[in-house]
C-alpha cells in the first residue's frame, strides 16, 4: 500500500516554501486595490487584474499533499515527459517538462542521502529548447539503494530561481519535498544502467505518484 509522506489530510493544499517574494507583494497589491475600489471606478478597474494576478499566484504556488507511490524510482516532478535518452555511461535520462500550470515543488525520486547540491549559473532560454542544457540549474546527487542517482532542476525563460529545500547530508524519504522551481521549467533524472524506463514521451507525470522505472 502507498504511504503518506505527512500526517496532513490527503488532498489538502498548502503554499510552497520559497513563494513569498512573489506571492506577498502580489496579494498585498490586490488587497489594497480592493479597498480602494470602494472609493473610485478607476481603482475598481485596477482591482480586477490585480486580484486575478494574485489568484494566479496562489494557484501557481500550490503544494498539495500526496500519497507517495511505492516503487524503486518515482517522478520528481509534475509535468510531461519531454525526452528519454540513453547516456554514454549507460544511464538513461528522463526529462520532464514543467509548465507554469504544474505544481512547481519537486520531490525525492528515491529514499537516500543527499550527497551534493550544486548550483550552476547559466542562461534562461525556454526549457523545451535544446539550448536549455546550458540554463541555470541545480544538480543533485543522492546515495540510494540503486547507487548514485543524479537529478537536475533546470530553470527556464520564466523560472529564474531554483530554491533547494534541503542541504547536503540530509537523509530523505522517497517523495519528500526537496525544492521549488518558480513558474515551472524542467527536471531531469538519470536512471542507472540496467533500470528499465516505465514512462514514455508525452506521458503526464505526477511528483511522488508516477513510477518512472519498471520491475
Amino acid at each position: 500500500m502507498p504511504h503518506s509522506q505527512t500526517s496532513a489530510p490527503r488532498g489538502s493544499v498548502r503554499l510552497a516554501r520559497g513563494a513569498s517574494p512573489w506571492l506577498l507583494p502580489t496579494v498585498a497589491t490586490a488587497a489594497l486595490s480592493l479597498v480602494r475600489a470602494r472609493r473610485s471606478r478607476r481603482a475598481a478597474a485596477a482591482a480586477v487584474p490585480a486580484t486575478a494576478l494574485a489568484a494566479g499566484m496562489l494557484w501557481f504556488f500550490r503544494d498539495p499533499e500526496r500519497e507517495i507511490t511505492q516503487g524503486r524510482v518515482i517522478s520528481p516532478a509534475d509535468g510531461v515527459v519531454q525526452s528519454i535518452m540513453p547516456w554514454k555511461d549507460g544511464r538513461t535520462r528522463v526529462a520532464i517538462f514543467m509548465s507554469p500550470l504544474n505544481v512547481h515543488v519537486n520531490r525525492a525520486p528515491l529514499a537516500g542521502t543527499v550527497t551534493s547540491v550544486e548550483h550552476i549559473p547559466g542562461g534562461f532560454v525556454p526549457a523545451f529548447n535544446k539550448e536549455s542544457e546550458n540554463n541555470e540549474r541545480v544538480v543533485w546527487h543522492f546515495d540510494t539503494e540503486l547507487g548514485d542517482i543524479e537529478m537536475v532542476q533546470i530553470a527556464g525563460a520564466v523560472a529564474r530561481r531554483i530554491v533547494p529545500y534541503v542541504p547536503q547530508g540530509t537523509k530523505l524519504e522517497q517523495g519528500e519535498r526537496i525544492g521549488l522551481i518558480r513558474f515551472g521549467s524542467r527536471v531531469d533524472i538519470y536512471l542507472p544502467e540496467g533500470v528499465e524506463v516505465a514512462v514514455e514521451v508525452g506521458q503526464t507525470t505526477t511528483a511522488g505518484v508516477t513510477r518512472i522505472d519498471r520491475d
